[in-house]
């Protein structure tokens, strides 16, 4: 088969639309079929990373027109992010679907919804949406939802009846790695201890919520032999200063960009300070313990329903650094408290998601 997708990343929306499809293009490929991309060549997009990790890329041209200008349609707050009118997007997406053809069409794009799927969806042979909102009308063959808390119910009178609905964390879109190392990671968190803090704020990190982080805990009393584990992308806008934040830092602070080791990373850590998006699921297939912190509205929910199964912390954003500290000394003076978090973070996913979703590609081919 040969599925082509449509995401986007920028500075503006993030990266985890585009490498949640990745973790699922990854794995179409592994099986033999052909994986396309379609992405808009906004500001921190990773058109270049798609390539290099070996797929066919359709860069589409950011900016628009007068009569291209983005605008709220049928309710869609995020129209704004796809840079030009959703009609210009589904007449460029249509010039590449009928040059090249596709099985399945997946989308993954808050500012995309029934209109621009009606319109494209005759050039593919089924489509399929990812969403988080339950908040507009789609027009497709199969949607995923990975949230917590979600229900089918929720997509009532949005999609059509022969819409197959795939609802929970269970779905989730994650590389096989964090499956593969979930049993070591669970095991060695029986025995909890505070020594290595994961900051992981998503790729971009827009708001500099990792400065921030940062800042509090070079104020705080925590004890110097605490080692950061910083990870962000390298087109993060705020890169320079969370390095130069890490050099006077009394911390032993390690950055790294782009990693192609999460699994790993998570594994090391005992805690995690990070953002409440797509990498939630990482954190709880390897049972990490975290302090979640909703950086956009999308992720609120998200992290009111982690924080109501014990799965992780949760901060207000912007957040007050006393109760940061407060939540980090806590889990250092009670190891318990992480293990028990930890057990009930483990039992959200357990990162075999893909296999799952696949089996329906499959099975609808």
């Amino acid at each position: 088969m040969r599925i082509v997708f449509r995401a986007d990343a920028s500075t503006q929306m993030g990266t985890g639309h585009v490498m949640r499809c990745l973790a699922l293009a990854d794995e179409l490929r592994r099986q033999g079929h052909e994986c396309h991309f379609i992405c808009r060549e906004h500001p921190g997009h990773l058109g270049k990373f798609i390539t290099e990790k070996g797929f066919e890329l359709d860069l589409l041209r950011d900016g628009y027109s007068e009569d291209s200008h983005p605008t709220q349609i049928d309710g869609n707050g995020h129209a704004e992010w796809l840079g030009v009118s959703w009609q210009t997007d589904a007449l460029q997406s249509q010039k590449v679907l009928g040059r090249i053809g596709a099985d399945w069409l997946v989308v993954d794009h808050y500012a995309l919804d029934a209109l621009w799927e009606s319109r494209v969806r005759p050039l593919a042979g089924r489509v399929m949406a990812i969403d988080d909102l339950a908040d507009r009308k789609h027009h497709v063959d199969l949607l995923l939802d990975q949230n917590l808390g979600r229900s089918a119910n929720d997509y009532e009178g949005l999609v059509p009846e022969h819409c197959m609905l795939l609802i929970g964390p269970n779905y989730a879109l994650l590389r096989p790695e964090f499956s593969d190392a979930r049993a070591h990671s669970l095991h060695r968190r029986q025995k909890a201890d505070l020594g290595r803090i994961l900051i992981s704020m998503g790729g971009m990190d827009t708001p500099n919520t990792t400065s921030s982080v940062l800042k509090a805990l070079e104020s705080s009393v925590l004890p110097t032999d605490l080692n950061l584990d910083v990870i962000m992308g390298s087109t993060a806008p705020w890169l320079d200063e969370v390095l130069y934040l890490s050099k006077i830092s009394r911390f032993d602070i390690n950055v790294s960009t782009d990693v192609r080791n999460m699994a790993e990373r998570m594994c090391l850590a005992d805690l995690s300070i990070g953002a409440a998006g797509s990498t939630s699921w990482e954190r709880c297939v390897l049972g990490l313990p975290s302090i979640a912190v909703a950086q956009a509205h999308n992720q609120s929910a998200i992290l009111e329903a982690l924080y109501s199964v014990g799965a992780a912390e949760k901060l207000d954003y912007p957040f007050d650094d006393v109760e940061l500290i407060d939540i980090v000394n806590r889990f250092r003076k009670e190891p318990e408290t992480l293990a028990a978090m930890s057990e009930r973070a483990s039992r959200v996913c357990d990162g075999k998601g893909i296999d799952r979703v696949l089996g329906w590609f499959n099975a609808k081919k």
